[in-house]
Formats: structure tokens, C-alpha cells, sequence
């Protein structure tokens, strides 16, 4: 006899039920290879829940994308100096926001 099939919906978890997502500064960041993003804020990843950094570049087709948090909030060496991966320049003007 096969056992019965669990309603997926029943196990999604209300936001009462998640872990607070970490913060991060809404704003203008610049890379450290020198593009410069729009940091919308902090989301969740729909099938782990990870956190997740959603920003806009600020140049070309101003694409959205997602970073995992903790890798956009990392240090990298670049040329034997210890710099943020991301490093926050100024807050948004307004009509920046996704």
C-alpha cells in the first residue's frame, strides 16, 4: 500500500514561521570592479529560503539581479588589499526603486 501523498501547501511556511531576513542598507553600491547597482533590499530564495541580495545595475540595460547575501556582503583581495565585494555609496535618489 503506497502512503498518502502530503498536500504541499499544508508545509509552505507563513512569514510567523521564518527566521527575520538580515539587513542591508537600501542604496547606491559600487562593485569592486566599478559598476554601480541599486540595492532594492533583501529577499527570499522560494525553494531553500536563503537570503538573497535584489539590486539593479545602474548602467546598460539596467538589468535586476539576485546575489546571495552573505557573497555580497564578503570581502575579496584585489591587488593584495582586502576590499568589500560591494561597497555602499550613497542612498537612493528617488525614482531609483524597483
Amino acid at each position: 500500500m503506497s502512503s498518502p501523498v502530503k498536500n504541499p501547501i499544508a508545509t509552505v511556511p507563513t512569514d510567523s514561521d521564518l527566521a527575520p531576513l538580515p539587513d542591508i542598507r537600501p542604496g547606491i553600491y559600487r562593485h569592486y570592479k566599478g559598476g554601480r547597482y541599486s540595492v532594492q533590499g533583501v529577499v527570499r530564495h522560494s525553494e531553500d529560503l536563503a537570503p538573497l541580495v535584489l539590486y539593479r545595475a545602474l548602467y546598460g540595460a539596467h538589468g535586476l539581479w539576485v546575489r546571495p547575501h552573505a557573497m555580497f556582503c564578503e570581502t575579496v583581495v584585489v591587488d593584495g588589499q582586502t576590499v568589500p565585494r560591494f561597497a555602499w555609496v550613497s542612498d537612493a535618489p528617488t525614482g531609483q526603486e524597483v
